[in-house]
This record gives C-alpha cells, sequence and structure tokens, in this order.
C-alpha cells in the first residue's frame, strides 16, 4: 500500500489515498475488508476526467489485468477480469473474428471502468451502452464477499451498478455479448458539413443506415459557421471489401507522446482555431467506402500518449450533456455560447442517442448529446456552464458523471429521478456507505449513512 496523489484525466482537483494494487479478488477483499475510515473505491485506468475514481483519505484499490480473456465463440459470450483493458480485450477477439459491443473513445478504459460509467460509443443509436450487452457481473460487498448479479439475477443491484459509479461495490469479473465481425477494418462515409442545420439532417437523414455515426463539431464557429463540422459513419467491413490476406490482428500503436512538462495556456482560443480550421478544410467534402483501421476510426486520441498534458498544470475539463430531441433551438444556443464565451475546445463531439436502459444512473437517453473538451483557464467559464447546467435541466438533459468535475449538487436529482431509488438499493448492499468517491461526497450521491463509525455519504 502506497500513498499516491490522483487525478482524473483533466489533472484538476487531484486528492491523496491509500492505492492498493490488487493482482487477484483475495487481494481485492483485503483491501474491502482494511479500508479506514473513509471507506474504499475501485480504480482502473484513471480515464474519468473528474474525481470519479478519486477517494482523498480513504482507499483505492488499482485493480490488476490479471486474468485472461475468455471467449466462447459459438455464443460469442466473453467473460473478463473487471481490470482488464478494452485494448487488451480488443486485441484478443479481433483475430477470433469478434468485437466488443461498445467503446467509448479510448480504448484504455478498464471492464470494470466501463461498466461504473456505463460507457457509449458511436452505435449507441443502434447497439445502446455497455450495460445492455452485459449477462453478469460479480460484485464484491463491503464484507469481502461475491455475489454474480444480471439483468434476471437480483435485477435491482445489477441496473444499480451499472452507470453507479463504482459505488454499489465493486466489479470483480463480468460476462458479456461480443459482436461478430470478419475482419479488422472499418468501412466510413465522410460528409463535410457548413453549419449545425446541415450537420443534423445529415445525421437524421443517414444513421439508421450505419451502425456507428459521429459528428465532429467546430465549437468556436459562429454567425453562418455555427455547428459546421464533419460527420462520419462507418460498418465493420465485410471480408468481400478488403484486399485478400488483410490481416484480422489488432496492430495499432501509439506513435508520439507528449512531454510531462506543456506550458500552460499552449491550447487556446487562438491555437485551437487554427487547428479547427485546419482539420475543417482537410476533410472531403464526400467520401464513400473508405477503408480505415480500427484505431483511426474509433480511437485517434489514443496515438498520441498522455495527450492530456497539452493543457498544461491547470488542465481542462470535459462537459457532456444529453438534451431531448426536439430541443435543438436550445442546442444551437448552447454552442453560441459556448463559442461567444471562447470556450475553446479542439475535440467537439455530436452524436445522437438511441433509448436508454434500466440503469438507474446511466446517461445515454434519448436526444442529442455534446461533448467538449475545454481549458480551465477560460475566463468565466465555471459561470458559463453553470448557466448551461441549468437550462440542460430544464430541457429535460443532463450532464454525464464520468466527465464531471463541477456540477451543482443541488441539479443532480432533477437530472437523475430515479436517485433516490438508486440510493436504497445502495442502502441495501452496503448499508455503511464503505464504497465512496470524492465524486460521492461532491454531489452527495450516497445517503449520510456511515463507514466504521465515522460520517460519510454527506456534501463537502
Amino acid at each position: 500500500m502506497t500513498t499516491e496523489l490522483l487525478s482524473g484525466w483533466g489533472r484538476t482537483a487531484p486528492s491523496a489515498a491509500e492505492v492498493v494494487d490488487a493482482v487477484d479478488d483475495s487481494a481485492v477483499a483485503g483491501a474491502v475488508r482494511g479500508r479506514g475510515a473513509r471507506g474504499v473505491l475501485a480504480r482502473g485506468l484513471g480515464r474519468s476526467y473528474g474525481d470519479a475514481a478519486q477517494n482523498g483519505g480513504g482507499t483505492v484499490v488499482r485493480l490488476g489485468e490479471s486474468s485472461a480473456v475468455s471467449l466462447d465463440s459459438s455464443t460469442g459470450l466473453v467473460r473478463v477480469g473487471a481490470g482488464v483493458s478494452l485494448e487488451t480485450v480488443i486485441a484478443s477477439l479481433l483475430p477470433q473474428g469478434f468485437f466488443v459491443p461498445v467503446t467509448p473513445g479510448t480504448r484504455l478504459v478498464t471492464l470494470g471502468g466501463a461498466i461504473a460509467a456505463d460507457i457509449h460509443g458511436k452505435n449507441h443509436h443502434v447497439d445502446g451502452s455497455f450495460g445492455n450487452h452485459l449477462e453478469s457481473l460479480d460484485l464484491m460487498g463491503p464484507d469481502g464477499t461475491i455475489r454474480t448479479v444480471g439483468p434476471n439475477t437480483d435485477p435491482e443491484a445489477f441496473w444499480a451498478t451499472v452507470g453507479g459509479m463504482g459505488l454499489t461495490g465493486i466489479v470483480t469479473a463480468c460476462t458479456f455479448r461480443a459482436l461478430a465481425v470478419e475482419t479488422s477494418k472499418m468501412l466510413v462515409e465522410t460528409w463535410r458539413t457548413s453549419d449545425l442545420d446541415e450537420t443534423m439532417r445529415v445525421m437524421e437523414e443517414h444513421e439508421s443506415s450505419y451502425r456507428y455515426s459521429v459528428a465532429w463539431i467546430d465549437a468556436l464557429g459562429t454567425g453562418a459557421r455555427l455547428g459546421r463540422g464533419v460527420v462520419t459513419m462507418a460498418d465493420h467491413a465485410p471480408a468481400s471489401a478488403v484486399p485478400l490476406g488483410t490481416s484480422r490482428e489488432f496492430t495499432d500503436s501509439s506513435v508520439a507522446g507528449v512531454p510531462s512538462v506543456v506550458p500552460s495556456g499552449l491550447l487556446n482560443s487562438t491555437t485551437i482555431r487554427a487547428f479547427n480550421e485546419l482539420w475543417y478544410r482537410k476533410a472531403p467534402r464526400r467520401r464513400s467506402a473508405e477503408l480505415q483501421g480500427i484505431s483511426a476510426f474509433f480511437h485517434p486520441l489514443d496515438l498520441v500518449r498522455n495527450w492530456n498534458r497539452l493543457y498544461g498544470r491547470r488542465g481542462m475539463l470535459q462537459y457532456q450533456f444529453v438534451i431531448p430531441l426536439g430541443a435543438e433551438t436550445l442546442l444551437r444556443s448552447i454552442m453560441e455560447r459556448l463559442a461567444h464565451g471562447r470556450a475553446a475546445s479542439f475535440l467537439t463531439v455530436l452524436k445522437r442517442f438511441g433509448p436508454s436502459n434500466a440503469g438507474m444512473l446511466s446517461f445515454p437517453a434519448p436526444g442529442w448529446t455534446l461533448t467538449l473538451d475545454i481549458p480551465t483557464g477560460v475566463s468565466g467559464l465555471g459561470e458559463l456552464l453553470h448557466g448551461l447546467d441549468h437550462d440542460v435541466v430544464g430541457a429535460g438533459g443532463r450532464v454525464y458523471f464520468a466527465k464531471d468535475s463541477r456540477v451543482s449538487p443541488a441539479l443532480v436529482p432533477q437530472m437523475y429521478p430515479r436517485l433516490d431509488e438508486w440510493r436504497a438499493v445502495c442502502d441495501r448492499l452496503d448499508p455503511t456507505a464503505v464504497f465512496q468517491s470524492d465524486l460521492s461526497r461532491r454531489l452527495g450521491l450516497r445517503r449520510a449513512n456511515t463507514v466504521d463509525g465515522a460520517p460519510s455519504g454527506t456534501r463537502e
């Protein structure tokens, strides 16, 4: 056990915790039973942007990648430990003709993190989020014992854990249904759009024909250029579309890295405006049936190791919200206010979500979701985003816990109307609130129960 200063991918609000590197379930159980007054939390690869995987003053269990990936090729069922990364799973499945059912914009997340955040990807309008594809998961409780839960076995515990940000217990393993694919390539369609109306129109008209759909948006575009972007849609390439002998091995890897010290302010409205212009202009007006690799389409930023360091020591925050279909006027207003507020983001992504699942705190809901990476040094940023939060809530939307580092706790019950239902399940599974995080305390997610006799679950 060592004391470490931990932060999220945004590198803001670090906190110190006692970290246990657990190589197997017995080590995890030992850490849970030996926790202190500030409770315990599991941590994977630290790709939550805010404080979801931090537990200041408490214990953090870092799950090791100790389990093999077991595939039943006749059913497509995969059994894997919670500390295993999506990268490892993809590398194992692709040569066998399968792919993960859902992947976010990075493959450097663990299965445990994928479940805790109920990750979504470019295929939500077709396949939903990761929880939709889970057959079961093994959940360690506050006494260190493990129970298996699933959509048909203690479904309340299952759906409280899917999207529950690690606060119902520690997931140690899971079984999910993989997607059968013929190759390791993608067939990609591209449209370069001139404004927000065209961007949304292309997505609405075409995405039902493709499994994957996403739009990069120029967040600094204003006036006639507001919402201009590059829409890409894709399907897994069939064997007939790739050259004979093309390998199904997953061979993509990082090609560059960012040094540990980068001057603050390197990414600002001027440099990001220039990047956005270049990125927009280099995209073709229209291109069909382009063959791309898995990484190029799904995980382009993974090609640059530690790319978050580009934001300097002050770090950055990611702001992601979803608003219902029919609230397009609000989407336009939000984008205008972000652009005029000089909330510069070189990675701004627009997607359309399909139906929600039964996860009580799962983020995706039918509608438009916008994601921005914003340097923390932007003047007036907190006030700007706080105002946007209220508009999002007023429209029936919400922000994503896995990305959040600053939302007001007063808005959480409105964003997540099943919060009390989730709390009741947590009280049953973990009556003294052993499982805690900086996020849960900041937002007051757990009730004011106790850990080993010490107050816990209160707002700080």
